[in-house]
């Protein structure tokens, strides 16, 4: 992605998200996945798709299972149909 494409995306994600801590890293070779970090810590990755001429840009967000908080609730009832 070029660098005027990254300020444009972050610029998106910082007013749809509603805070400034969003930061996108441009890659240090071209070809590697713009990184998504909150305040040092990289969250994600951001990839552009050109088809027929449409641009789009894909966010993906990682959530480490050590990163969550501990799981202290019962498992919710299942409610299927019977």
């Amino acid at each position: 992605m070029k660098p005027s494409e990254i300020a444009r995306v972050q610029a998106y994600l910082r007013r749809l998200l509603a805070t400034d801590r969003i930061t996108l890293l441009a890659p240090a070779r071209p070809g590697l996945s713009v990184e998504v970090s909150v305040q040092d810590e990289v969250i994600g990755t951001v990839h552009r798709d050109d088809e027929e001429g449409e641009v789009s840009y894909s966010v993906m967000l990682t959530v480490l299972e050590e990163d969550l908080p501990p799981d202290s609730a019962p498992a919710a009832p299942s409610r299927g149909r019977r």
